[in-house]
């Protein structure tokens, strides 16, 4: 019986040959198969075998949850729950018989990318530098994503940008004593779902804002109702966020990098090795999103641009990795009120530490830096791209932000 990586490496060549009926022989297991053709059907964490552990590590899984999404059972195996699985990876890199795998999206998006009606679109995370190999330039990964049949490749960092305006109007707005605070709704999914599931009496202290990702999709689909949008980054998380019910439609499919660097590696491509293709819109507001505090930082020096003489002046705090989270927001519900603008990053690092991301934080925190100082913008404020993208959805001024324009809002 052929491993369910075996399986999966051989519907990605056979695929990449554009063989999507490939035969597979009768070697394989139907339900991986079905989870690779059909992921959507299936958890965002799946069962690839029976557990064979004793009791007690089924016990140490079950602790190994920071959400509280796998229950042992009697029989010393495990159970997860769906609805409460945040894509924190910390199940499938623990379990010791390699019986549980991350859904992946890889063949359908392939397939859907060639068949695709309307223009077929990458959505690049802001973590992406450094990610797939040393030299890599946005040009060039915009080079190599060509080569698989993509028309384009949209930085999500853009987005960002405009999500960073509405935060700070919106903290303009609404901060007005010591005693008020807000919790940024932008970026990380693990957190709003953190804040939504387990913190939900906070809420009302979190804007109604969609992350970049989905403002990105959204907008695409505004301006190309036909097309194909696959978001690419480092988190497992976004493919459930891509699947909550008020988002859907946004993003047809994501992609971590590590599927994609699969991708290059089975077709031998490096992205070093392309040709130019710039075309970057965003500033270093946007662009600094991928690490910690860079939420935070971003949205401060957009108010200051937009409002510097304003009476309460932001004081941000970041926590990143759950634990580090869990221990802010608990200080925050105990009155211990040190700041008035929160950010939280369910990973060590921010989201270029993300579970999928080939680098690491360590690697790619600089590389984020570095780019982010190369934008001839430093905030959103002085942005042309962002006037001009607004004007195209219809939206006069940044301040219509605040109003209920549906593409970047979400209703919590």
């Amino acid at each position: 019986m052929k491993t369910f990586q075996e399986l999966y490496d051989e519907l990605v060549s056979s695929s990449l040959k554009g063989d999507f009926s490939a035969k597979i022989g009768a070697d394989y297991d139907a339900h991986q198969l079905d989870c690779l053709l059909n992921p959507r059907k299936h958890p965002l964490v799946i069962r690839i075998g029976e557990c064979d552990c004793a009791e007690g590590k089924a016990r140490e899984c079950e602790e190994r949850c920071p959400f509280g999404a796998i229950n042992a059972v009697d029989s010393g195996g495990i159970k997860i729950n769906p609805e409460l699985c945040f894509g924190c990876a910390r199940c499938i890199d623990g379990c010791d018989s390699k019986k549980l795998a991350e859904s992946t999206e890889t063949l359908p998006a392939l397939k859907a990318v060639r068949a695709s009606k309307g223009p077929a679109y990458a959505l690049i995370a802001p973590a992406f530098l450094g990610q797939f190999s040393s030299g890599v330039t946005p040009g060039k990964l915009r080079t190599t994503l060509k080569r698989l049949g993509f028309d384009g490749m949209l930085e999500v960092a853009l987005f960002a940008d405009i999500l960073t305006l509405k935060e700070a109007l919106e903290f303009d707005r609404n901060i007005r004593t010591e005693k008020d605070y807000q919790l940024t709704s932008c970026c990380c999914p693990m957190w709003i779902g953190m804040i939504k599931k387990v913190y939900n009496e906070l809420m009302p202290h979190v804007p109604g804002s969609v992350s970049p990702m989905i403002a990105c999709g959204r907008t695409v689909k505004l301006l190309h109702p036909d097309a194909t949008t696959v978001f690419i980054g480092p988190c497992l998380a976004k493919k459930a966020e891509a699947r909550e019910k008020d988002l859907l439609g946004a993003v047809d499919y994501v992609l971590t990098f590590r599927e994609v660097q699969d991708i290059f590696d089975a077709l031998g491509l490096d992205p070093a090795d392309m040709e130019e293709s710039e075309k970057d819109h965003s500033s270093r507001g946007g662009r600094i999103y991928a690490r910690t505090g860079g939420v935070s930082e971003a949205v401060e020096k957009t108010l200051d641009r937009l409002n510097p003489k304003r009476p309460v002046s932001i004081r941000t705090k970041q926590a990143d990795g759950v634990p580090a989270c869990r221990e802010m927001m608990n200080e925050l519900l105990s009155g211990k009120l040190e700041a008035n603008f929160y950010e939280g990053m369910g990973c060590k690092g921010g989201c270029v530490g993300g579970p999928r991301s080939v680098t690491g934080a360590e690697k790619g925190t600089p590389l984020v830096e570095a780019y982010g100082e190369k934008s001839p913008y430093a905030t959103p404020v002085e942005n042309p791209y962002v006037i001009e993208l607004l004007h195209r959805l219809g939206i006069d001024t940044i301040e219509s932000l605040l109003e209920d324009t549906d593409i970047f809002t979400r209703r919590f």
